[in-house]
């Protein structure tokens, strides 16, 4: 297929899944917010919010401080911002659009659909008038727009790249969000295992949609390293690093053919490592410096993507 069709189709998938996961990050710092002395003061919980999507330093231009309703406009509906809940669903609309043709209709009517519905929400004080069921609105319509194109497109090579472009967002996101919840959500002077520990990591788990299935593995207390083991080694658990590497080689493969490719090297080295991995070494080897690594090797992954099979240039 044409190259700029596949690049309007990965970015669109890309800005669907980026919308829902920034939604996970906001309505998580939100619940957060609700248990007291769950962070010292209101910079210290909305501040990773940001690190998370690593939109500080363009945050701090506009803003002085770190409170709740600078962070979530900010982050929501601040269409300068291009990690915003607006301009991820503005972009996949607008990608969508530019290759109506390589999808089915019913895959481009969600997405119209999707963004006709959000304008409901532009100029309301979310603070205000439900984040909550805000963010339960996006990640409702990013579930609803997977389920639309995973049950309508033909398996070829439009459909991989939706899929592609999916997971290695997913993948990104995730990493991201278990490396802050180390640095930067867990209160200095609490104790692992105290009570605020333990709602910061059900808030984490709750996060990835995660929450019942540590529960039905692990049958136990909630410890950061089974939640790490959970969202980075388990092949099991859908928003898991291992789970995205499982499927972004799988299509690779299919999109490279016989014929070696650095994406597919790229991803199979990253793939071993999860899916050879073990818990304890990661651990004793640092789990910030194995999560940074893999955030790297997973842009270095897009950026070979891009050259690759793509026209445009990075996003």
């Amino acid at each position: 297929m044409l190259s700029r069709t596949a690049d309007h189709l990965y970015w669109m998938a890309r800005s669907i899944e980026r919308a829902e996961n920034m939604a996970r990050v906001l309505d998580v710092t939100y619940n957060m917010s609700l248990v007291p002395n769950a962070a010292e003061s209101e910079a210290g919980l909305w501040l990773p919010a940001l690190e998370i999507s690593g939109n500080v330093d363009a945050y701090e231009r506009d803003y002085e401080e770190y409170l709740a309703a600078d962070v979530i406009h900010f982050l929501a509906m601040d269409m300068n911002n291009p990690s915003s809940i607006y301009s991820a669903l503005r972009s996949a609309r607008e990608n969508a659009r530019a290759v109506r043709v390589a999808m089915t209709s019913e895959t481009w009517e969600n997405i119209n659909a999707l963004w006709l519905e959000f304008g409901q929400f532009i100029g309301q004080d979310l603070t205000k008038s439900g984040l909550r069921e805000f963010c339960d609105w996006v990640k409702a319509r990013s579930h609803l727009f997977r389920g639309v194109s995973f049950g309508t497109m033909l398996r070829d090579d439009a459909f991989n790249f939706v899929r592609l472009g999916t997971f290695i967002e997913r993948a990104d996101n995730t990493a991201r969000l278990l490396d802050v919840k180390y640095h930067l959500l867990l209160p200095e002077q609490e104790e692992v295992g105290g009570a605020v520990d333990y709602y910061e990591w059900s808030a984490v788990l709750r996060s990835v949609s995660a929450f019942q299935a540590y529960q039905k593995i692990f049958s136990d207390t909630i410890v950061p390293w089974r939640v790490a083991e959970l969202l980075v080694l388990r092949c099991d658990m859908p928003r898991s690093l291992h789970a995205c590497f499982d499927e972004i080689t799988t299509i690779l493969e299919q999109l490279s053919g016989v014929r070696s490719s650095e994406s597919k090297r790229l991803a199979g080295e990253l793939h071993a490592k999860l899916h050879y991995g073990k818990m304890n070494d990661i651990f004793q080897n640092g789990l910030h410096e194995f999560l940074s690594d893999f955030i790297e090797s997973n842009n270095m992954l897009g950026s070979e993507i891009q050259r690759t099979f793509l026209n445009a240039a990075v996003n």
